[in-house]
């Protein structure tokens, strides 16, 4: 009996002993970078200025992990201003820590690092990254992040033979600083110089081989201008957009709105050669462009005109289109369970948000607003002083939930939520141009796009069954747009005009996700590295 114990025991060990071998094994994986932030020259409209540079290229490093990844990035500050980098689209689940904007994080000043954690949990797709403060955006440190599946999720299509990640966007040859200038004194910035792709007007090139198919992942980096992707002889097969599998349409040509980002398929199954790839801007006049080419391994033919025409400023087109992009509901995504398996369209809003852009004078210079208010950056992050219970840096009684009213103001307008609710989110644009809303944090159903003013009747022609998830959602002028979204992740989420002049005059708010408990199963730790500024300085976390 004795002996039989002995064994049971010595059983029970050897046991635990391998279970904690596999606890070790099965944690996800760590990759670690250091990016350091500098100042250099580049030219790519032809004339020399000054650009920002990580790890002295331009565009940034791409980012490449895979599903529930540790990425450690260790960015270290070489430029003369503060600076801080947001990761577009990734979801910082519990740990809006790592958001890197300046309602969540105190810049990293001159000469000094910031090493973010950032653990892509449960997603996939394509994203990037950039500068979130001032107009540094409008200077580079831009970059793709691509998200792969775990080898042993299947995907909805055949593993394509290589990836490229094009970084579209439009560019100015003045620098930030002078962009910057311009606003400060209440003007709006001018025209566009130009386009470019990966950081050059024309010339790139995207080699592969005959009858193989390519992940083109496209993504728009640029501060304002809606911009049409197409390729010269070539359908586009859409298969991702914004962490999400699509149903898989065929497309001529695309439009990808600033902050937006989607992955196709092109298979190389045309007469062996080159053909231009092109890109050019959307409800603009004059229409800028940019090309590179689609070059077959085995090509010894250049590329020939015409370049593949594209619409210019047809927003029924566009609108058209956007109505056509569908959710997969037979793919997996992250996790082996269908992506489809919510079925959002049963569930009640728990909240109704109603957002309305405007283009403002206070005291005599240009702003941006939300419903009246024009947001102004208070020297604490929001976050922080949330963290700590400092008074007098936000109040959750400022945002008004109507569209319509007094004259406009400057404020810090946070919108406050509980952990889980379920909000209908009603963007209304009353102005001629095209706007482009990001959530921070979360993505949600786009369920409806229409013309003129939004009112309850057109909740009738919602599609409550598979409708496209996104985090950066465009709304086309004089139009209306909405999002039905889940805030399922707790902290302190930016609500922002991805169109950067709109969001550095005030075009922002946020959204204080909150429930009252206390643990790490809601929201993690504040991180051992945090930079306190403001009225946290000096803090003890």
């Amino acid at each position: 009996m004795r002996g039989t114990t002995m064994m049971l025991q010595l059983l029970v060990g050897v046991l635990a002993c391998l279970g904690a071998v596999m606890v070790v094994e099965a944690e996800d994986p760590y990759r670690y970078f250091t990016w350091v932030v500098t100042y250099g020259t580049i030219a790519p409209l032809g004339k020399p200025q000054q650009g920002i540079l990580i790890n002295g290229q331009f565009p940034g490093p791409r980012l490449d992990c895979v599903t529930n990844d540790n990425v450690i990035i260790n960015v270290i500050n070489k430029i003369d201003q503060p600076f801080l980098l947001t990761w577009n689209g990734i979801k910082n689940r519990k740990t809006v820590w790592q958001d890197g904007v300046s309602g969540t994080n105190c810049p990293i000043p001159p000469g000094r690092n910031f090493t973010y954690h950032l653990q892509v949990k449960d997603q996939i797709g394509t994203f990037m990254y950039f500068p979130s403060l001032q107009m540094h955006k409008a200077s580079g440190g831009f970059g793709g992040i691509n998200l792969y599946t775990r080898p042993k999720i299947p995907l909805p299509f055949a593993e394509p033979s290589g990836d490229f990640h094009l970084l579209l966007g439009d560019w100015y040859k003045a620098g930030h600083k002078a962009l910057q200038r311009t606003l400060d004194t209440g003007k709006k910035l001018a025209f566009p110089d130009g386009l470019l792709i990966n950081g050059k007007q024309k010339g790139l090139k995207f080699r592969g081989d005959p009858g193989k198919t390519y992940m083109f992942r496209l993504s728009n980096v640029g501060l304002s201008t809606s911009i049409n992707f197409r390729i010269q002889g070539h359908k586009m097969r859409l298969v991702e957009m914004e962490g999400s599998h699509t149903v898989q349409e065929s497309y001529d040509s695309l439009d990808v709105h600033v902050g937006q980002s989607l992955s196709v398929l092109v298979t190389f199954n045309k007469k062996a050669k080159d053909y231009f790839i092109v890109a050019s801007s959307r409800f603009t006049v004059p229409v800028l462009t940019s090309t590179a080419y689609l070059k077959y391994s085995n090509s010894k033919v250049k590329a020939s005109m015409p370049l593949p025409i594209g619409p210019t400023t047809h927003v029924h087109w566009s609108l058209k289109q956007a109505r056509s992009f569908r959710w997969n509901l037979t793919a997996s995504a992250a996790r082996p369970n269908p992506q489809g398996a919510y079925h959002y369209g049963s569930v009640k809003p728990t909240r109704i948000l109603k957002v309305a852009n405007s283009e403002v004078k206070i005291k005599g210079k240009l702003r941006y607003a939300i419903n009246g208010m024009s947001y102004v950056n208070p020297d604490t992050p929001l976050k922080l002083a949330d963290y700590f219970n400092i008074p007098g840096v936000f109040d959750l009684k400022t945002f008004k939930n109507k569209t319509a009213g007094g004259p406009p103001k400057l404020g810090t307008p946070v919108v406050g939520l509980y952990l889980h609710d379920f909000v209908e989110i009603i963007f209304n644009n009353v102005e001629d141009t095209i706007q482009s809303w990001h959530l921070s944090g979360t993505d949600g159903w786009v369920v409806g796009y229409g013309p003129n003013k939004w009112t309850a009747s057109q909740r009738r022609y919602y599609n409550l069954v598979d409708a496209a998830t996104r985090y950066t959602v465009q709304v086309y002028p004089k139009s209306w747009t909405v999002m039905l979204v889940p805030f399922d992740n707790k902290g302190m989420w930016n609500l922002r005009s991805a169109i950067w002049p709109r969001r550095y005059l005030g075009q922002e708010l946020y959204v204080r996700v909150w429930n009252e408990e206390q643990s790490y199963f809601t929201e993690n730790a504040i991180p051992a590295n945090v930079l306190l500024c403001g009225k946290a300085r000096g803090k003890h976390i």
